[in-house]
């Protein structure tokens, strides 16, 4: 006798964020972080407290003088996009910084397309804000040692803090 045949329950699509209606926005946070070695987006819920996605340049490249290159930066933030549209995320609130405290407060060179990824993917920008930390005379910072050529004797370089930003 042959088995009978039953009909398989039709599966529904699972849904991974919040219930909410069309066209309604979802916000969350991405924190932007570019240095000159590498560049992390990192997109969290509005609180912060619960990861939704990480990537770095550095998972995305294999020479790791390319790892804070631009184009790591922007496969980095479309594998982010990506990931949120899965879970329901339509719109971010973008956390830009650099390395700051003693180190220099300029963003490396994969904050800009980083953010131009996330935008190019299709994820409304809310605000942009930095927060790169400013140190208030805690640690001295580093001195820059060169050699004179002239007279073969050491020269310290101390960083002043009005051209030296």
């Amino acid at each position: 006798m042959a088995p009978k045949k039953t009909k398989a329950p039709a599966t529904e699509a699972v849904s991974l964020g919040p219930q909410v209606a069309e066209g309604e926005l979802v916000f969350g946070v991405a924190h932007i972080y570019a240095s000159f070695n590498d560049t992390f987006v990192h997109v969290t819920d509005l609180s912060g407290k619960e990861t939704i996605s990480r990537v770095t340049g550095g998972m995305k490249v294999k020479a790791d003088r390319d790892e804070s290159s631009p184009y790591a930066a922007m496969l980095a933030a479309q594998d982010v996009a990506v990931r949120c549209r899965e879970v329901g995320i339509t719109a971010l609130h973008v956390k830009l910084r650099a390395t700051g405290g003693t180190g220099t407060k300029t963003p490396g060179p994969g904050a800009q397309s980083a953010l131009r990824a996330l935008a190019r993917a299709g994820m409304r920008i809310g605000r942009i804000e930095d927060v790169t930390p400013v140190p208030t005379d805690s640690t001295r910072r580093k001195t820059v040692v060169m050699l004179d050529p002239v007279s073969t004797k050491f020269a310290v370089i101390v960083a002043c803090t009005i051209c030296c930003k």
